[in-house]
């Protein structure tokens, strides 16, 4: 009689980057808010699926929510212009706090662990650093480069490298300083097996384009660099193909049973740059806009000669590019057996600023009934033709404290709110499910909703969303401060990892 195969010790294990961690509001801090989480709660019995966690400080490299909490309890509902030196000395003391943390030098970061996480991923990541970063390398790099430790710049040095160590070899284990993302996969299907492997990489292969504001094309040394000594901001096609292959190749040799991607969303659409039209006075449309500038500069302040923009024809390139990646993703995944998740077609059918007028796909009904069902959001998706909820910066009515615009980018205008992860969560599940992967239980959307603290509970400082904002960059404001740069400024370096970012 033949001996029955057992089942794989790990029923879901992540290969990624931000979006898989769960990186939001301009740090990673709850990793169980993870759209990775949110899924593996969906089987029955719940399996294990341990992450780092990033709860001290309220994150790596800054939480731009619990930031903005902190100087509403202290300057109360509204920041004047009088309390600007003093607001900047909060938040100067407030940043120098966290920034020692992370470095070290409050106490030691590692942590006791013997084997690796589940979730392999770790924000910033580009598609070659999976077989590229280790925890050897990265504390060679955090050691030989130069603290920037001044009034000038207050965020962790090498916070994407910090985070990397503590992903890798939380332990600084002399054994496994050399092992990477894909070493530790390998290590969980030798140990135990795996049963679903969740690959999510190469958004960071474009999204530096809007970070940086500058449109700068690979070149073929760049494949073989360390991140920090890469220049580009987008990956030419083929060589994403280049690296995709490579990256495909490594992950089928793993031997998990299933494995499942998905496609990149356009990079314009997420509120991170501010479309602006050079006639001020026409109206959103469909389509794209002249300029697209940081999400803190509004339109009458905005001029081409002072303020660092994309071009429309840049955004349309961005976008081509973005396709070309999807269709590569979807051609490799076929070769391979893979799943794919369509999430660059679900997030463009949502996105209602870009499509001019109502959603093309609606939100899922659990979702929406769920939403009502909270005090906090149940306006947002009572018109379910035209939701208030949406992919625009978010904004809070000053009348009743509540979200009226936006709900699904998180404050740093990249990443996703909780509730946006839930809607990856939901995308991902329902493509595994048409490929016959079971699942005992829905999503728990009151437990996600809840947990979005970001919209069922917004800081009332948002209510003044432009002075606000105005504040963290430092608008017209440099002289005055203490932190030179501006902490919105000093963080889309960070979401760029070229080395004068750093």
């Amino acid at each position: 009689m033949s001996k029955k195969k057992s089942s794989p010790k790990h029923k879901l294990v992540v290969l990624g980057d931000s979006v898989s961690q769960g990186f939001q509001n301009g740090g990673i801090y709850r990793t169980d808010l993870s759209y990775t989480n949110f899924l593996r709660q969906c089987w029955e019995p719940t399996p294990d699926f341990d992450q780092p966690l990033f709860t001290a400080q309220a994150g790596i490299p800054l939480n731009l929510e619990v930031l903005t909490r902190g100087l509403a309890d202290e300057f109360g509902e509204s920041l004047e212009w009088n309390e600007y030196l003093p607001a900047i000395s909060h938040l100067y003391q407030t940043l120098r706090r966290v920034k020692r943390y992370w470095e070290g030098k409050i106490k030691p970061l590692k942590r006791e662990r013997d084997i690796p996480y589940h979730n392999q991923s770790v924000w910033g990541f580009a598609m070659n650093d999976a077989w590229m970063v280790t925890e050897r390398n990265s504390k060679e790099h955090i050691e030989t480069q130069p603290e920037t430790y001044s009034v000038f710049d207050m965020l962790p040095d090498h916070a994407m490298y910090v985070t990397a160590r503590l992903v890798l070899n939380p332990s600084y284990n002399e054994a496994y300083r050399d092992y990477t993302l894909l070493d530790n996969i390998r290590y969980l299907q030798e140990h135990g097996g795996i049963e679903n492997l969740i690959v999510s990489m190469g958004h960071n292969n474009v999204i530096g384009a809007v970070s940086d504001l500058k449109y700068v094309l690979s070149e073929e040394e760049d494949l073989q660099k360390f991140p920090t000594e890469r220049s580009y901001t987008v990956y030419r096609p083929e060589h994403f193909e280049q690296e995709f292959r490579k990256l495909a190749e490594q992950v089928s040799q793993v031997g998990a049973e299933r494995i499942i991607t998905q496609t990149i969303p356009y990079v314009t659409i997420p509120p991170v740059t501010r479309g602006i039209n050079s006639d001020k006075s026409r109206k959103e449309h469909t389509g794209y806009f002249d300029y697209y500038t940081r999400f803190w500069v509004w339109d009458d302040d905005f001029h081409p000669d002072t303020h660092p923009h994309l071009t429309k024809d840049q955004a349309i390139k961005l976008d081509q590019h973005v396709d070309e990646y999807n269709t590569i993703i979807k051609e490799v995944a076929r070769e391979y057996g893979w799943i794919t998740a369509p999430l660059n077609r679900y997030v463009s059918g949502i996105a209602r600023r870009r499509l001019g007028g109502p959603n093309r796909i609606p939100y899922p009904e659990g979702f929406r009934q769920a939403m009502k069902r909270h005090e906090m959001t149940k306006h947002l998706v009572e018109d379910e033709d035209n939701p208030k909820l949406s992919t625009d910066y978010i904004r809070i009515d000053e009348d009743n404290g509540k979200v009226y615009k936006g709900g699904i980018f998180s404050l740093d205008g990249i990443h996703p709110t909780t509730i946006g992860y839930g809607l990856i969560a939901y995308v991902v599940k329902e493509a595994m499910e048409d490929n016959g992967i079971s699942f005992e239980k829905d999503l728990d959307w009151d437990h996600i909703i809840s947990s979005d603290t970001l919209v069922t509970n917004p800081p009332y400082l948002l209510v003044e969303l432009r002075k606000l904002l105005r504040f963290l960059s430092l608008g017209n404001q440099d002289k005055m401060s203490v932190v030179g740069n501006g902490v919105l400024n000093q963080l889309m370096n960070v979401f760029s990892y070229r080395e004068n970012s750093q």
